[in-house]
């Protein structure tokens, strides 16, 4: 009875935040949307956003198990913690010791916290009621806050979008202008600096797009085109026809974003090989989580005789506070940054061999280098392939 009592207790103590407005179970889920908004739902099916629940997405989950074994807190109290970007919908946005304690007890089951974790209303990730129910974004906010202690929700059932003209007798629409004069302000509430769980910045996108004028939109949603952004006959009697932009949310994991993102210059300075990766883009590559690598492979050869290969990494490793490499997340330091920058170069250099009378050089990406892929022990196939970019050779002397 004791112990009961003291459980009862802790329950009736723990602190979980402040509490987001809740949402209607008629805008829970994406497939209430596809009534009126088929085509870019079933883009968004296929999207990353889609696979941002723990459930979803390998990469994340092993992540926020390795968190949770090092750091020795609950699982559930670092995925509330991650939830602050991947399932901004989430009832509980924060938890406390008593929670730990009741965790470490296994009392935790029927706790108001896993209540949150496994409701169908975070289960798609970043889905239709994340973005398209943000009232106000607090830019003004110091640059660590983050996701959902970044922004205020509109009430459920109100949904903003670019359109001034826009209206539905299913739910209220209000208007955002900087969804369209300014969507990098949406973006940037959660891809921007990541930090570990000792606060240190191990990507900060946001700084890396400060002088550039290009959108996040232009290459992650594609460029405006006519289109339907909802198939409600409010035109005289006709889908009203707009400027729409896709919803796939192409990016890292997609190969033909990859394709021709880089550009090689190769040449030949006495018995060296000089390459030079230039990046045109607005934000450094690898960019937006730590751990991705870029490899430049030479292939030096003498006709069609391949008599060397070479590899070239470019990527980030990270330490914890014990000098142990670790993954980004639980970082205190890292290595050199060897990134591209945006709208730079960064420059290799190899020796020739010997015999060789060409030289190939190409460009791959991965999403995860050897040490966080061992680290994690990831299993699936996409976390260790390499995406091509671009190759160029040159005739040696």
């Amino acid at each position: 009875m004791k112990k009961l009592t003291i459980i009862a207790i802790l329950t009736a103590t723990a602190l979980f935040g402040a509490k987001p407005v809740e949402i209607g179970e008629k805008f829970q889920d994406s497939s209430k949307c596809k009534t009126c908004h088929i085509h870019i739902v079933k883009e968004w099916e296929h999207s990353w956003h889609s696979k941002s629940h723990y459930e979803n997405n390998e990469y994340f989950q092993a992540t926020t198990d390795y968190v949770s074994k090092k750091t020795r807190k609950s699982l559930s109290g670092v995925q509330v913690q991650c939830a602050t970007c991947h399932n901004p919908r989430i009832s509980v946005t924060s938890t406390d010791m008593e929670h730990e304690i009741l965790a470490v007890m296994g009392f935790d089951k029927d706790s108001e916290v896993k209540k949150a974790l496994e409701s169908d209303a975070i289960s798609e990730g970043i889905n239709c009621v994340v973005c398209h129910n943000i009232g106000a974004i607090h830019s003004d906010k110091d640059e660590s806050v983050r996701g959902i202690n970044r922004i205020e929700w509109t009430k459920s059932g109100v949904m903003v979008g670019p359109y001034d003209d826009a209206n539905s007798p299913y739910h209220k629409v209000e208007h955002r202008d900087y969804m369209d004069t300014d969507p990098n302000k949406l973006c940037f509430v959660c891809h921007a600096n990541d930090r570990s769980v000792s606060d240190f910045v191990f990507v900060d996108m946001q700084k890396e797009y400060a002088n550039s004028d290009k959108l996040c939109v232009d290459c992650h949603m594609g460029s405006k085109k006519q289109g339907v952004a909802a198939t409600l006959r409010i035109d005289n009697g006709k889908a009203r026809t707009r400027e729409i932009r896709g919803h796939a949310f192409p990016g890292a994991h997609t190969d033909s974003m990859w394709e021709g993102a880089l550009d090689l210059k190769v040449e030949q300075k006495k018995k060296e090989v000089f390459v030079s990766i230039l990046n045109p883009n607005p934000h450094n590559i690898p960019s937006g989580f730590g751990s991705r690598e870029i490899i430049a492979e030479f292939v030096f050869k003498n006709g069609y005789e391949v008599l060397e290969t070479k590899s070239i990494s470019l990527t980030t490793y990270y330490k914890d506070k014990r000098g142990k490499a670790t993954i980004p997340h639980l970082a205190v330091s890292s290595s050199e940054d060897l990134s591209v920058p945006a709208k730079g170069k960064r420059v290799l250099k190899a020796p020739t061999q010997r015999g060789a009378d060409r030289v190939e050089v190409t460009l791959y990406f991965r999403l995860v280098n050897d040490e966080v892929h061992s680290l994690l022990e990831l299993s699936q196939p996409i976390w260790s392939q390499k995406f091509f970019i671009t190759s160029k050779s040159i005739s040696l002397r």
